[in-house]
């Protein structure tokens, strides 16, 4: 190893870092599962067995350009030239940077090429089945192309860590066989799988693209399994501008910066920043102004506002008059609301709709920017009409003031409930000084209502 530690010695390490790393973050998983296992290694060896059944894995001789780092042997067209740190003259392929080595070997091979038309049939017409469209365009591309059958097995004095090939020890099974297997170990392959993998969406990251959206599917193919519904791909993280890497020395700690800006600051920026179409640029500046800006001022600053007692000295509800805030502008005499406060309502009416869409599709960033353009309207209804300025010796006024509360601290509720799944800590201390109950907290319960 690299790292001069003994293989399962340095993943389990690496396996208690993202552990630390979930729990911290209030990440939450019905399964954790990891290869060194004993389930997704009869999950992998009966999916073997599965296909080389079927006449589809062979063995053979592999000879072709080879990326140790990726575990990818690469077609021609797919390798450049480049200049190492010594000077001296190196392959390395062109999608990861790799160093990549010209190598001969016997392996077991997966006639990958025999699936390109019906891989090429499923992607146009399933234009959906990547999103966002920039990638499933990339897919399409790569279908377009030269589809050679894929080694699904390395030496085994070469490559010891992983799962043997059954019945034959001295190969060891392709790191991507062995690992996109674990999707369908988690629902019970190969015995009880059918009630969950129908339903199957995958998240990756782009860098991992075609072995999800080329390989895995000819695999499902292969095996007569459904594919999934959606494989849903996310760019990368960059800091000025370039790649994170530990020889650049500019890798951000997620531990250490959940620490520094809170668990919620960290969630709220990622996703509110993080596009999936293109890569971000991460930036500490960056993630205090947006956390000061959306949070602290805007969100936090609404709710102050409307529970100070100042303002709302009993801490209720006030109740809402439709004197004050009719239905429909104008249809009162006694109508204080305005055009833009009505406009107000009809966004925040539509809000939940919206989000829900875009959390569903994982645009993240788009629900979070429809909220936050939601709070900065109700921020503009409180301030256009200055409860604080109000006469509450006025019963009129009084009135006036308790429907500005009222519809204020509504709207509250709908983006506290609304903004669970992002920060959860936050919502929960929003909704908590709201009077919410915990069973009034879930989804069921965001319309808008005046009460």
């Amino acid at each position: 190893m690299s790292h001069g530690q003994d293989p399962e010695r340095f993943c389990n390490e690496v396996s208690e870092r993202f552990r630390l790393l979930f729990r911290s973050c209030n990440i939450s998983y019905t399964d954790y599962i990891r290869t060194t296992e004993l389930r997704p290694r009869c999950a992998v060896e009966h999916f073997w067995t599965v296909l080389q059944s079927k006449g589809l894995i062979y063995k053979g001789i592999y000879e072709g350009w080879y990326s140790t780092q990726d575990e990818s042997f690469l077609t021609l067209s797919k390798v450049g030239d480049a200049i190492d740190s010594s000077g001296k003259e190196i392959k390395i392929s062109l999608e990861s940077g790799h160093k990549v080595e010209w190598m001969e070997e016997d392996n077991y091979m997966f006639r990958l090429s025999q699936f390109q038309p019906q891989l090429l049939e499923w992607f146009e017409g399933n234009p959906r089945s990547v999103q966002p469209e920039r990638f499933h365009r990339i897919v399409l591309q790569w279908l377009q192309e030269d589809l050679p059958d894929l080694s699904v097995s390395r030496q085994r004095k070469r490559l010891w860590w992983g799962i043997p090939v059954p019945e034959d020890p001295d190969q060891t099974v392709y790191v991507w066989l062995d690992a996109l297997d674990n999707y369908l170990t988690v629902v019970g392959y190969p015995d009880t799988h059918s009630q969950w993998w129908s339903s199957a969406c995958h998240v990756v990251g782009k860098d991992i693209l075609k072995f999800h959206a080329i390989y895995w599917p000819a695999f499902l193919l292969a095996a007569d399994l459904p594919l999934p519904q959606t494989i849903y791909v996310h760019s990368h993280w960059t800091v000025g501008g370039k790649k994170m890497s530990k020889s650049l020395g500019n890798v951000v700690d997620p531990l250490d910066r959940a620490q520094r800006f809170t668990t919620d600051g960290m969630r709220y920026f990622l996703l509110r920043q993080g596009v999936p179409d293109t890569d971000c640029d991460y930036d500490d500046d960056k993630v205090v102004k947006l956390l000061n800006a959306e949070l602290t001022d805007s969100l936090g600053g609404l709710l102050n506002r409307c529970t100070a007692t100042s303002l709302n000295p009993t801490q209720m509800y006030p109740y809402f008059c439709t004197d004050f805030f009719p239905s429909r502008h104008a249809e009162s005499l006694e109508g204080r609301a305005t055009v833009e406060d009505y406009h107000m309502l009809d966004c925040v009416r539509a809000l939940p709709a919206l989000v829900e869409l875009h959390y569903e599709s994982m645009y993240v960033y788009k629900a979070l920017e429809a909220i936050s353009r939601c709070v900065r309207q109700t921020n503009g209804f409180v301030q256009r009409h200055a409860p604080w300025k109000l006469d509450r010796a006025n019963s009129r006024d009084q009135k006036w003031l308790n429907t500005i509360l009222h519809v204020s601290l509504e709207c509250l509720r709908i983006y506290g409930t609304l903004l669970q799944p992002i920060v959860p800590e936050i919502s929960g201390k929003l909704l908590s000084r709201l009077g919410v109950k915990q069973d009034k907290m879930s989804w069921a319960e965001v319309n808008y209502i005046f009460r």
